[in-house]
């Protein structure tokens, strides 16, 4: 598959598709046996076991108020692959959305040049936040493939917070948990993002707006948990405070 953005066909929650002022599909109700077959496949593909190439999916906000802090990550996204090969192997998947009802996303990506090339060619546009896009695009992923970690960056939510929970629960379910790193201060975006990472086993963190040190210590903890898994963090805790701060609200 090519690592040049892409609109995932029919169902995929990341597709440019408009849904009907707002409401949530009808679906039927899972049986045990239902969440039992699902939960035994994802395990089946579970990224945890040893010598496994971590896989991690990178989520960023794109909207307009967005574009110092894309710059900012363009910068030091090389960062996760410089930390990850000290562990072992990383692949990422880049999702980001913008504008109106657009949310796109990458092939699995190895090489941090080519990442870069790529979010180089993306501006930021106007548009509301399409978070529960990129969870359901992590769940996916977690059932075809394997998922260690998702990292989100953002600074607002504007959707409802329970449908937001309700994707995030079954990503706790696959033991893929959220890392969501927040720029600024919003209040509803930090209730609803400290929730997703309690649900998933992950970590909310804020970074000060510019403030690129800060983010490259997040961004390089969740590369170090998305190839080494959790001894990996609590090695990179001993030395660094992003690490330390990730591994103090994991579960």
């Amino acid at each position: 598959m090519s690592g040049d953005p892409v609109k995932p066909r029919g169902s995929d929650a990341v597709s440019a598709r408009a849904e009907d002022d707002g409401a949530l599909p009808q679906a039927k109700t899972s049986t045990a046996d239902d969440v039992a077959a699902f939960v035994a496949k994802a395990r089946a593909l579970s990224p945890h076991a040893p010598g496994a190439k971590g896989r991690l999916i990178f989520a960023l906000d794109a909207t307009m108020s967005r574009q110092p802090t894309w710059d900012m990550a363009c910068a030091l996204q090389a960062d996760m692959f410089r930390e990850a090969a000290s562990l072992g192997s990383l692949d990422i998947r880049l999702v980001y959305y913008r504008g109106f009802n657009e949310c796109r996303a990458t092939g699995w990506i190895s090489d941090s040049s080519k990442l870069a090339t790529l979010m180089s060619k993306i501006d930021c546009r106007g548009g509301d936040t399409q978070i529960g896009r990129v969870l359901t695009d992590a769940r996916r992923e977690a059932v075809a493939s394997g998922v260690r970690a998702v990292v989100f960056v953002g600074d607002a939510m504007e959707e409802k917070v329970d449908a937001l929970c309700a994707k995030a629960g079954e990503l706790g379910m696959l033991k893929v948990p959220v890392f969501l790193f927040q720029e600024g201060h919003d209040a509803i975006a930090e209730q609803a993002f400290r929730e997703i990472a309690r649900l998933t086993g992950g970590a909310w963190c804020r970074f000060d707006p510019g403030a690129a040190a800060q983010l490259r210590e997040l961004l390089r903890a969740a590369a170090a948990y998305a190839a080494g898994g959790r001894d990996a963090l609590l090695k990179l805790a001993k030395t660094a405070s992003g690490a330390a701060q990730l591994i103090g609200q994991m579960k």
